[in-house]
């Protein structure tokens, strides 16, 4: 075990805090002594006739000097030979600690050179000598006024119950403590993104009663894009929030958790108290589990704040937050998607339903808490109940279902309108829908649907082609049929169409669509 000597400044520093009134656990992080050697020391000096009620003014040299003399604190035993060494070869055995060399290899480092010093005297002469491995000391600052620095960090958290495929999903935490009164509200989300960013901050303003006039937030990218200690680059939509909510943004320092350190220790305190022995069956009833957890936590009493409960001690700090706005719009993400061929658009790995007609279109996807609205333009195409984020699920609308297509369980599915149009072509087409409906099985509607798309958008003559070579290889892979159409018409297809002729009807395909008598049902 390394010895270590105890200087007389350590000492005095230790006895004049104890008698300026900080507790032992103060100390040990003030003066950076083990707390076992501080208890040693006020011993000590209580048997020496010191007590903490006694102040500052009752350490006079002479109590200083028969306190030192009692612990043996005084020069210290006589260094050996191994001493002697290093203190001749102090420059270089400061290089190796300077260049980050480990004591171990400046060891064999000093050995090659043929100096052979023990590594323990090595170690003493480092610590005590040249400061090797001391740590900082963490300076106390002040906190801040009532109602002006809330702390917000995000993590990782527990899992849910297993859903209807199975599998137990992964959910995430925005965690906020008063700076002052330490205050705390968890709100827990499935992702990590700016409009959860903004919808946590909406529920905590609520449950705070107040907005908080200074947020000091982790360097997530829900809110901060580039971070920076002098010029962080702040997410342009969290920035337009907190204008229009009255706060202001000041990000933490990239790996410097002392800057937010109200908030750090509550994660491994969350996730031992809170989290073991409980389940969930949802997002919504993990929320009500974990606000009514944090009410009952917020009740008890704590040590740093005077022993008083953060709850009490909030009710002086709640009459200075800023108020609440009279009407609080809803939280909305846009996201641009393309429908499928199956009429769907996908939004965080579910698929919702919309009208037919926008096949292939672009539309905009409006997102919020509870609804998933689909606009056409300024028109709105559809109107969803949201799904949870993740869940692979499909929710297709009454007046989405392919109309005429009812049947009984066992009975073969109708044909799709387009599938009907498709046949009624006869010849090449009629032959690779049949084949299409019979090889792909369950995604012949997406391939027959991608036929009827070529079908509509290419030249009949290069369709008919490739369809006949398809038919003769035994290929059913529509994406590779269209490659052979475009290769087919090569230099022809992107031109300006030319004007029909007086006198003649439109059909620039040339496909000479057959009339039917039934309603083909293509718009």
């Amino acid at each position: 075990m390394a010895y270590r000597e105890v200087t007389m400044i350590e000492v005095k520093e230790v006895l004049r805090q104890w008698l300026s009134g900080l507790s032992r656990k103060a100390m040990v992080r003030w003066v950076g002594l083990d707390r076992n050697t501080i208890r040693r020391y006020l011993q000590v000096a209580q048997q020496c006739g010191l007590h903490a009620a006694d102040g500052v003014d009752a350490l006079t040299d002479e109590k200083l000097s028969e306190v030192l003399a009692a612990l043996g604190a005084g020069p210290g035993r006589p260094h050996g030979e191994g001493w002697a060494i290093c203190e001749r070869h102090r420059e270089k055995i400061a290089g190796f600690i300077k260049d980050r060399i480990r004591l171990t290899k400046a060891r064999k480092l000093l050995l090659r050179q043929g100096i052979d010093v023990s590594y323990p005297t090595l170690h003493r002469f480092a610590i005590s000598e040249l400061g090797f491995g001391k740590r900082r000391l963490t300076i106390p600052v002040a906190d801040c006024g009532p109602g002006e620095e809330l702390q917000l960090d995000t993590g990782r958290m527990g899992l849910l119950e297993p859903g209807e495929d199975g599998k137990r999903r992964r959910f995430k935490a925005f965690i906020f403590t008063s700076v002052l009164t330490r205050h705390r509200f968890v709100y827990p989300v499935f992702t990590e993104q700016t409009a959860d960013a903004i919808e946590a901050c909406e529920v905590a303003w609520e449950y705070f009663g107040g907005i908080f006039r200074v947020i000091i937030p982790d360097n997530t990218k829900a809110i901060v894009n580039i971070p920076d200690p002098l010029d962080p680059v702040i997410n342009i939509a969290f920035q337009e929030y907190s204008q229009h909510r009255g706060f202001f943004i000041d990000p933490a320092r990239v790996r410097a958790p002392q800057d937010k350190g109200r908030i750090e220790r509550p994660f491994a305190f969350i996730e031992n108290n809170f989290y073991p022995g409980r389940t969930f069956a949802d997002l919504a009833d993990l929320n009500r589990q974990m606000e009514a957890w944090c009410e009952k936590v917020n009740a008890r009493g704590r040590r740093h704040p005077g022993g008083s409960a953060p709850v009490t001690l909030f009710r002086s700090e709640k009459p200075y937050l800023l108020p609440l706005p009279v009407y609080v719009p809803e939280v909305y993400a846009l996201h641009p998607r393309v429908v499928d061929l199956e009429g769907m658009v996908n939004l965080h790995n579910n698929r919702y339903s919309v009208p037919e007609d926008l096949i292939g279109r672009q539309v905009e996807v409006r997102e919020t808490k509870e609804k998933v609205t689909i606009l056409s333009g300024h028109a709105v195409a559809a109107c969803h109940d949201r799904m949870e984020d993740g869940a692979g699920r499909r929710c297709v609308l009454p007046e989405h279902r392919y109309k005429g297509r009812a049947h009984r369980k066992g009975d073969l599915l109708p044909p799709l309108p387009e599938e009907k149009i498709l046949l009624g072509q006869g010849g090449e087409l009629e032959a690779l829908t049949k084949a299409l409906r019979e090889k792909c099985g369950r995604s012949a509607t997406r391939a027959l649907r991608h036929l009827h798309r070529m079908y509509l958008d290419y030249p009949g003559d290069a369709l008919k082609k490739a369809a006949t070579m398809a038919l003769a290889h035994g290929l059913f892979d529509t994406q590779r049929i269209e490659r052979m159409v475009l290769r087919s018409i090569a230099g022809e297809f992107f031109q300006l169409p030319l004007p029909p002729e007086p006198g003649k009807e439109e059909d620039p395909g040339g496909h000479g669509e057959k009339k039917t008598g039934e309603d083909d049902g293509d718009p």
